[in-house]
């Protein structure tokens, strides 16, 4: 008992099985409170980079580069793997001092010489020609010209058709002969119209195609441009006249879409629209997709779909690559899966994925994982480099001695010679990171994820090596839809699947204009007027391409 009487209650010591117990237990709560805590970091930084990503889309801007003073933490490595296997330039004499760019006086007018030109003389008085000394008559000695730019508001104008009538007075003069059919009458013919009985003339159409499509302008806003010169233009009749126009140049169009698809390669990507549908009482997502044919069939056509499933680019391209071996490149869209040949889609069509998808990857990683993602933006920017310097190296052959070799022979040297080893220390550097080697990347973090799609991506990453027609990436495709993309922040959405079609007729015909620089109005205008009564089998005058507007 203790000194107030109270009893002692002994407690046993714990033995060493319990002991063991409880440090198992222990260990266990501990490793299951740091795997939660690890998987709750993981999510953080996920949510948090998709947070970054989401900012910058909406606040940040397009262009991907990285800011060369931090590139520059791996100029060693760009400077290994770029000397290596290269032979060492002659010396060359020494460059020319750069021109002063900061000269005075005015630059030559842009486009000047093109224009038509207004003189105006600004003379002396008579008094002034008096010289105020002797009081002689001054004589002209020379004069001193400037220009200015000057802006002519657009001219609407009313084009009255009239169509002169002849008859023969001496049938009516004899009316009572029974030789005599009647009245010998002749109207003169009217040539034939886009629009058949329609108000507007081709170069009003052409303007109204061209302001929507070319320069995205609403149609609502058009309407108000008209009401300045008191000319009353709904909007509903307007969008009447664009399908109208689509359905006149639909026989262009399709004439545009089977020249594409003669092309041994060919460029593809898509991008949403909103589309008004009266069931639903809302919009609802469409699709516009571009197809870019080669250099033998330098054409752009554009497809309307009322969604994206895979059945798009499937119905567009059904037919193609199923003699010869042809090139489609696009993005990871499993919707073209059916269309390659490893996919056992019956044709010999090859899958060809595109650099700039694998960059853009690595790039937004870089906030995650800095000094990864630039060590793999550095890889990938010299295999840009090659690029770069196979069109630099045809560029200078063709001023010296033209036609001696192809863009595509020059390319196919250079990317074997160059471009082949530098993937090859890609890929095993990509494989080395993974933790699933043994690396320190995860999985799902950023940097891992950017490191499975180019993995997954590898074989198709590669075909451009196989043939200097290829090109690295498919740019060439997201330039094409950035018309789209800037169209829809001003015109919102499509009226109707219908409406989409009619989009995708017009873009085609503007975006092929653009690719050869034609200047769309003249184009449009031209072909408008031409469209309905040309031979059917010489549409191919009037390609874009090929079309001269006539005086």
């Amino acid at each position: 008992m203790t000194t107030d009487g109270a009893p002692v209650i002994e407690v046993p010591p714990p033995s060493p099985g319990d002991l063991l117990r409880e440090l198992t237990l222990q260990r266990t709560i501990n490793q299951q409170l740091t795997e939660q805590l690890d998987s709750a970091t993981r999510r953080i930084s996920t949510m948090e980079h998709q947070l970054q990503q989401l900012l910058h889309r909406l606040y940040g801007r397009s262009s991907e580069r990285i800011d060369p003073a931090q590139m520059a933490l791996f100029a060693e490595m760009l400077k290994q793997l770029d000397t290596r296997d290269t032979p060492p330039e002659p010396p060359s004499a020494p460059a020319a001092p750069p021109a002063n760019r900061n000269g005075h006086g005015r630059r030559k007018l842009p486009g000047a010489s093109n224009l038509p030109r207004e003189r105006v003389i600004h003379d002396l008085s008579e008094d002034e020609k008096h010289c105020p000394g002797c009081g002689t008559m001054r004589t002209l000695i020379g004069e001193e010209t400037s220009e200015q730019l000057d802006y002519v508001p657009a001219q609407i104008k009313v084009i009255e058709h009239v169509r002169l009538k002849y008859a023969c007075k001496e049938c009516e003069q004899n009316a009572a002969d029974p030789r005599n059919t009647g009245p010998q009458i002749t109207v003169a013919e009217k040539p034939l119209a886009p629009i058949d009985k329609g108000l507007a003339a081709p170069g009003l159409l052409a303007h109204v195609i061209v302001s929507k499509y070319a320069d995205h302008l609403p149609l609502h806003r058009l309407e108000r441009i008209f009401q300045r010169y008191d000319i009353d233009i709904a909007r509903s009749t307007m969008c009447d006249w664009c399908a109208q126009s689509a359905a006149a140049l639909r026989p262009l169009y399709d004439l545009m879409v089977r020249r594409v698809l003669d092309s041994k390669v060919i460029h593809t990507d898509d991008t949403p629209v909103d589309v008004q549908d009266p069931k639903l009482g809302k919009t609802r997502e469409g699709r516009f997709w571009v197809y870019l044919g080669d250099p033998r069939n330098p054409l752009i056509v554009f497809d309307y779909t009322p969604n994206r499933k895979r059945d798009g680019p499937m119905t567009f391209l059904k037919d193609w690559g199923q003699e010869d071996i042809r090139y489609l490149q696009a993005d990871a869209f499993s919707g073209y899966d059916g269309i390659y040949a490893h996919s056992g889609g019956g044709g010999r069509v090859v899958e060809v994925a595109c650099w700039a998808h694998a960059r853009r990857k690595f790039h937004e990683a870089r906030k995650a994982d800095y000094r990864h993602s630039a060590q793999a933006l550095a890889y990938i920017r010299l295999l840009y480099d090659v690029e770069t310097e196979a069109q630099e190296a045809f560029d200078a052959q063709q001023e010296a001695t033209p036609l001696v070799r192809s863009l595509a022979d020059i390319r196919m040297d250079l990317r074997q010679a160059r471009s082949a080893p530098r993937l090859a220390e890609f890929k095993t550097w990509l494989e080395g990171l993974r933790a699933v080697n043994g690396g320190a990347i995860l999985p799902k973090s950023p940097m891992g994820e950017a490191i499975t799609y180019t993995l997954n991506q590898w074989t198709a990453l590669c075909v451009y090596l196989l043939d200097g027609d290829l090109a690295i990436d498919n740019n060439a495709a997201e330039n094409a839809l950035r018309r789209i993309a800037i169209g829809r922040k001003n015109w919102l959405f499509a009226g109707s699947d219908h409406g989409g079609r009619t989009a995708a007729i017009l873009f085609s015909l503007i975006a092929s204009c653009q690719r050869h620089d034609v200047e769309p109005f003249a184009y449009l205008r031209n072909v408008l007027t031409r469209i309905a009564s040309h031979p059917h089998n010489r549409l191919a005058e009037l390609l874009p391409n090929n079309c001269q507007p006539q005086a």
